[in-house]
């Protein structure tokens, strides 16, 4: 490894960080060998529901190279979205607190263009794309891959710092850097997430049924709620936060400092009758730039429906 590689590597971390990044790690960009082998078992019992892109692009899903040409790093950042700041309503339909504010896609997609800018400003020509949660790219593996984490047994990225309540993006950049460690597994011999989920979605230890999560059923199901879910969605509108807010690691989760995300007055002193009798118009102020928009009107009023009748 030259000096230069250590160099550019601090210097894409310290960027990182000064952009308000919570933590930054590097791995080599090369076929995700072991999950391979899991993805498709996981598509072959249809464990992503109606999330038909999943199974799209399954090459490029395991190996960046073939998303970047020439790539030698995947560059992961997180991004913290934890609040402690709640709904007043106790029965009003619950927003998982990622939607809280303006929609993550473009805070963070501004911050990976920046931190890009910086690169070819200071490192040079360096050829590369900037992901979130947009392309068919395995984040979390990702994200373990270099350190930031373990994939727990909620099939979330947890860090032993900071918990799980943070976004992940990428840089996939033909650049070689200095590549970080893996971290281990401390789930140990914890189920406290496969216990409380309300739909039973975690099948088993590190095994998600996709289509039974909240967080589909309520954003990316298109179609009725199957009626089999009546009174197990534990009041959730939008997403869902069960299987965080019961882990362990979540106690060192700090709240974040960026404002963009900072929840709007009016949405957590809403009340149960002003989620019920939702305008179109009202939606669309409410939230303008928010990542409920992904569910419109009309799919926030079929899941509050759902959570009455």
């Amino acid at each position: 490894m030259t000096s230069s590689t250590k160099e550019f590597t601090q210097l894409i971390k310290s960027q990182a960080k000064s952009l308000g990044f919570l933590s930054c790690g590097i791995s080599k960009a090369d076929f995700l060998e072991e999950e391979a082998p899991r993805l498709e078992q996981w598509l072959n019992q249809n464990h992503h529901g109606q999330m038909g892109y999943m199974a799209n692009h399954f090459d490029k899903r395991l190996d960046p190279r073939l998303l970047v040409p020439g790539a030698k790093s995947v560059v992961s950042l997180l991004l913290n979205y934890h609040t402690e700041q709640i709904q007043k309503d106790p029965e009003a339909p619950k927003i998982s607190k990622y939607a809280f504010g303006k929609d993550y896609h473009w805070v963070i997609k501004e911050k990976l263009k920046t931190l890009m800018a910086f690169i070819h400003e200071e490192i040079g020509e360096v050829g590369g794309r900037v992901f979130v949660d947009s392309a068919p790219v395995m984040d979390k593996a990702w994200a373990a891959k270099s350190g930031l984490g373990w994939v727990g047994k909620n099939t979330n990225l947890i860090s032993k710092k900071v918990g799980s309540f943070f976004f992940i993006a990428e840089l996939i950049i033909d650049l070689e850097l200095e590549y970080d460690p893996p971290t281990t597994d401390h789930c140990g011999s914890c189920t406290a997430c496969i216990d409380a989920c309300p739909t039973e979605a975690l099948i088993q230890p590190y095994q998600i049924d996709g289509s039974k999560c909240i967080s589909y059923l309520t954003i990316e199901l298109k179609d009725q709620i199957p009626a089999e879910f009546q009174g197990k969605m534990d009041q959730w509108a939008f997403g869902c936060d069960v299987c965080q807010t019961v882990c362990p690691w979540n106690r060192f989760a700090e709240p974040h400092q960026e404002t963009a995300f900072k929840p709007r007055e009016e949405l957590l002193s809403m009340t149960l009758k002003d989620w019920e009798e939702m305008t179109e118009e009202v939606f669309q102020v409410l939230f303008q730039n928010s990542a409920i928009q992904r569910t419109k009107h009309k799919g926030l009023q079929r899941n509050i429906k759902f959570l009455s009748s």
